[in-house]
């Protein structure tokens, strides 16, 4: 059986995660689609607006066969990191394929782009670490290194500077740092852009449009741009934001304290400090950011950040987590029951099904993760050890 593995949030799924699902299976003749999902917390470093189980089922509604939760060390990880954790989870899948979604739309300008990073690798190394120690973000470092390196070169490169290219080399780079067989297929975003926070007349919008419509007005507005099933399991779930977990957020920071805040991964360079008073002084999740937020420190870094502080997340943990251990399975399909059952000696990682039959520190961030979202929407913790794989 052919697997083509992609890799998601669904955050919520909409018109535009559906035409990449069901391209995905067609550009690679694929038996089934493995997703592999980020859980309660993503990339961003914001909670999900409904939790993983439902989103889940979402996505089984519209074709995926295997569902997969990237861990919490993966999915609120930047890039780099995100992207390697997925694609060792899939290539533990045996998956062929793995089919992103980009700006580019063609897989060749990825392949240049890697070939020169590797090249001049020092050079790129090299302009990050002055451009950070001028003050300049991480992500604009990376920006300038590659527009550094990117004069070495006549071949066409891809552009780094849109989200899903940038997801979509981390792959690439992860799948060749990894060695895996697994070959990289995209196709061109369709609809309003990443961060696009309006809704377009059009029916595929952004997950940042459909989330500030649901959390600012109503549900209404994003019917035509999700399909039914999905547009149905959203209305039936409390959505989850930061405004909801901040009182959460602003205890654990003031009991903390800059000392013990100073351990919590990816708070560096002082910025405790001002957290804490940002914490002190201010009431409201917007506030609260506005007062933090800088020239260095971006929204999203800020965000992922505050992630770990409310989950408790230490630099000495995320040290001892070197690589993904299981596959924990949200639910399936008959045709991705099938595969596992069919391929079940070459899977290289334990499937769980349920969290209390694993021991692991990754995994116990996940339970943790869990039972603090639960704690925004006022549901009951412990949902880990009770919830089975669904399916479908």
């Amino acid at each position: 059986m052919i697997a083509t593995g992609i890799v998601v949030e669904y955050n919520p799924f909409h018109n535009g995660h559906l035409f990449h699902l069901s391209e995905a299976k067609r550009l690679t003749d694929a038996d089934v689609i493995i997703a592999v999902m980020s859980g309660h917390f993503l990339q961003r470093g914001e909670p999900a607006i409904v939790d993983k189980w439902t989103r889940a089922r979402m996505a089984l509604a519209s074709g995926a066969d295997l569902v997969i939760e990237l861990p919490y060390a993966y999915s609120t990880a930047h890039a780099p990191q995100f992207a390697k954790g997925a694609v060792q989870i899939l290539d533990a899948l045996q998956c062929k394929y793995i089919c992103f979604g980009s700006e580019e739309g063609h897989i060749a300008p990825f392949m240049h782009s890697l070939d020169t990073m590797n090249t001049h690798k020092e050079l790129y190394d090299k302009t990050i670490k002055n451009a950070m120690q001028e003050g300049i973000s991480y992500p604009n470092a990376l920006r300038i290194a590659y527009e550094e390196i990117s004069r070495m070169t006549d071949e066409p490169l891809a552009d780094l500077s849109e989200p899903n290219n940038i997801l979509g080399f981390h792959y690439m780079q992860a799948i060749k740092e990894i060695q895996s067989n697994m070959m990289a297929v995209t196709l061109e975003r369709k609809g309003t852009h990443y961060h696009d926070e309006v809704l377009p007349e059009d029916s595929i919008a952004s997950a940042t449009g459909i989330r500030k419509e649901l959390l600012e007005t109503d549900a209404t507005h994003v019917r035509p741009f999700m399909p039914s099933a999905s547009f149905e399991l959203l209305q039936q779930q409390p959505h989850q934001s930061w405004d909801h977990l901040y009182p959460f957020l602003r205890y654990m920071i003031l009991r903390e304290g800059p000392e013990q805040l100073a351990s919590i991964a990816d708070i560096t360079e002082g910025i405790e400090f001002s957290l804490w008073r940002a914490a002190k002084e201010h009431a409201t999740f917007q506030e609260f950011m506005k007062a933090v937020k800088s020239k260095r420190y971006t929204w999203t870094r800020i965000q992922r950040m505050l992630v770990h502080i409310l989950t408790g997340y230490r630099k000495s943990m995320r040290a001892q987590i070197t690589s993904p251990s299981y596959l924990r399975l949200l639910g399936m399909s008959t045709s991705g029951r099938s595969y596992l059952r069919t391929e079940k000696k070459e899977v290289t990682l334990p499937v769980i099904s349920r969290a209390g039959s694993y021991k692991d520190l990754s995994l116990l961030m996940d339970i943790k993760s869990t039972d603090i979202y639960m704690c925004g929407i006022q549901r009951e913790p412990g949902l880990d050890f009770k919830t089975p794989p669904i399916l479908l």
